[in-house]
């Protein structure tokens, strides 16, 4: 939607119901107005005649009928008031549930477009450490245990940091959780040599059944690079890179999160005035902010959807709008629950209060 359709826009539904309603409320006015003017002349023609005896009579009789039509033109005028008036409510209410009904459907497809473009995104990542666990430098830094093999490593990891930049490191750990080479050992000086038994990547990644599966584990932040935010994968090393042999490692491939979550939601097609008054969200399963494109409450806030959100739809909430979906998944990356979703207010130009109170 762009700007140069401003004409066609949902909300002018409501803005041209109340103009109508305006001009009929200011030219049923102006009838009664001019009405009262004709009774007023009406009565003084009455009291006119009246004064002026039998040679008035004639002009009473016309200035009575004068005031019955003006009597029934006062009926007809409510008449009509209460008539418009009940049919411009119900278009208003009609209009406002239209409006609703399209800004949610746009919201929700909005959100969808958003989660689904991390989806494939994640997907890619998946593919690379399934992939890069098979390199040989990577296996014979594990088989071999030795320095030279582990600097051979650390070099083929820089090099495919250098050419994949959404990453921030990849690290090769033994079968115990050691880490054994780093791709930045310069930047995360700390990294080489520190213990990742505990974590759930390094685990669930241990104990999977073939060099086809892989691990995605939430968006959290990592202390040993620096407390970035990451979106960390992993896949078993398995000897001679066999995808059917026995684990001898594991690699974790740390996704850099922020900025690729932000150019998401940044990148949702909304006008400029939309944004204003929008706020676009990546949220977990649990309801916890991954991004926002206000940059407001990242890992930090949660967002709970209604319970009987399931799948795709919209809500509203007063005078606010949301849009949600839940991500459908891309090839072999099922997703983690996560849901897209835009919280929108209405257009500042737009009142409601009328049709809310129909």
């Amino acid at each position: 939607m762009s700007d140069s359709g401003e004409g066609l826009v949902p909300e002018r539904i409501l803005e041209l119901s109340e103009r109508l309603s305006k001009a009929a409320a200011d030219s049923i006015g102006e009838i009664s107005d001019v009405n009262r003017e004709a009774k007023m002349l009406a009565i003084n023609a009455l009291i006119t005649a009246a004064r002026a005896g039998e040679a008035g009579k004639g002009f009473a009789v016309v200035a009575e009928e004068f005031k019955r039509i003006s009597s029934n033109i006062d009926e007809v005028t409510l008449s009509l008031q209460s008539r418009v008036q009940a049919d411009l409510q119900e278009l208003s209410a009609v209009g406002a549930a239209i409006l609703d009904h399209l800004r949610g459907q746009r919201l929700a497809d909005l959100a969808l477009n958003a989660i689904e473009i991390i989806d494939r995104n994640l997907y890619e990542r998946t593919c690379d450490v399934r992939w890069w666990a098979t390199d040989s430098a990577v296996v014979d830094c594990v088989a071999l245990g030795s320095e030279p093999a582990a600097k051979h490593a650390s070099g083929r990891l820089k090099v495919i940091l250098d050419a994949y930049t959404v990453y921030l490191d990849l690290w090769v750990c033994d079968a115990n959780g050691r880490v054994m080479a780093t791709g930045r050992p310069e930047r995360y000086p700390r990294v080489v040599g520190s213990s990742v038994a505990g974590a759930d990547w390094f685990n669930q990644a241990r104990r999977t059944a073939s060099g086809q599966e892989f691990v995605a584990c939430d968006v959290g932040c990592q202390p040993l690079l620096g407390d970035a935010a990451v979106a960390t994968y992993a896949a078993a090393i398995r000897k001679d890179g066999a995808v059917d042999g026995p684990v001898i490692g594991v690699l974790g491939i740390h996704f850099d999160w922020q900025p690729q979550a932000n150019a998401v939601v940044d990148g949702v097609r909304l006008t400029d005035e939309e944004r204003g008054r929008s706020r676009v969200l990546l949220l977990d399963a649990s309801g916890r902010v991954l991004a926002s494109s206000d940059r407001q409450g990242v890992l930090s806030e949660t967002f709970r959807l209604p319970a009987q959100s399931q799948g795709m739809g919209s809500y509203a909430d007063g005078g606010v709008t949301v849009g949600y979906a839940l991500t459908p998944g891309y090839e072999t990356y099922q997703g983690l629950g996560w849901y897209g979703c835009i919280v929108q207010g209405e257009r500042k130009s737009v009142a409601r209060t009328a049709s809310r109170a129909a």
